[in-house]
């Protein structure tokens, strides 16, 4: 691990923000270096905080990462877009609707939501189901939802992750379906705020400037990261898959001069 802008971050950021799926895992094994990467940083004293997308319960996500071998000691703590809805639709006090799979519905069951099969306003996506693997094939069921009102709560707004080396698609290119089609969608997790606040709770509400955020998606980790008044790095080896920072990207978000503080292919790297 020489010669990579990870091996000498300013002292100044006492926590850091790491995405995990492209960044620390590839969604079948830990990334080469990161668990090393994540130790290291853990040793100087600074306060890592998993942040996903995952539309998952924080205690869910890590019995998979102890599954994929990764150490508790690298982390402080894990803050997911799943967490925040779930919290959000339990305050509603009714069963809700499902998008998504027998595994999603224990999961939201366990963390003391209860699932109708029809009559409820709103709907937890957490992504696609296992009988269908397109979006054209839930267009039926959106527009039924839609004509009902029916408010969809995105519990993933990724769009698609890697699995491996194939691509899956994710609850927010349901969501996106949904608002095309005039339905009304509530965002969970990264580029929203409320998983960053959540997130810096765990790690004490450290000050903005002594936060850094990495991560891999540019519409997720990136522009969550430069809304939010943070400092980040972008790994290029995840979803984008090698691509550089786009050069029109802060133009494109009205975000002024802003670009990450580094760009790199890996947390090895």
């Amino acid at each position: 691990m020489t010669g990579s802008p990870l091996d000498t971050l300013d002292p100044r950021f006492s926590t850091i923000l790491c995405d995990i799926w492209g960044v620390v895992h590839d969604g079948v094994r830990l990334n080469p270096g990161a668990a090393d990467r994540l130790l290291g940083w853990a040793g100087e004293g600074r306060a890592t905080i998993l942040v996903t997308n995952a539309p998952r319960t924080a205690d869910t996500v890590r019995a998979q990462l102890d599954a994929l071998g990764l150490p508790r000691a690298a982390y402080r703590g894990i803050s997911t877009g799943g967490q925040a809805g779930m919290d959000a639709l339990k305050k509603l006090g009714a069963p809700v609707g499902l998008i998504g799979t027998r595994a999603d519905r224990l999961d939201l069951e366990r963390a003391g939501l209860r699932i109708a099969a029809g009559g409820f306003t709103d709907l937890a996506c957490a992504g696609l189901d296992e009988r269908r693997d397109m979006i054209a094939e839930y267009s039926a069921e959106l527009e039924a939802l839609a004509a009902r009102d029916v408010l969809l709560h995105c519990l993933n707004p990724d769009r698609v992750v890697m699995v491996g080396a194939s691509a899956e698609i994710c609850a927010g290119a349901l969501a996106d379906a949904y608002e095309a089609i005039d339905g009304r969608v509530c965002w969970y997790g990264k580029p929203y705020p409320a998983i960053y606040d959540h997130a810096l709770g765990l790690a004490g509400n450290p000050p903005r400037d002594r936060v850094l955020a990495i991560g891999d998606g540019l519409v997720t980790d990136v522009l969550g990261a430069a809304r939010y008044g943070i400092d980040c790095i972008y790994v290029t080896g995840g979803i984008s898959r090698g691509e550089g920072f786009p050069p029109g990207f802060a133009r494109q978000h009205d975000l002024a001069d802003w670009r990450p503080i580094a760009v790199v292919s890996s947390l090895r790297s």
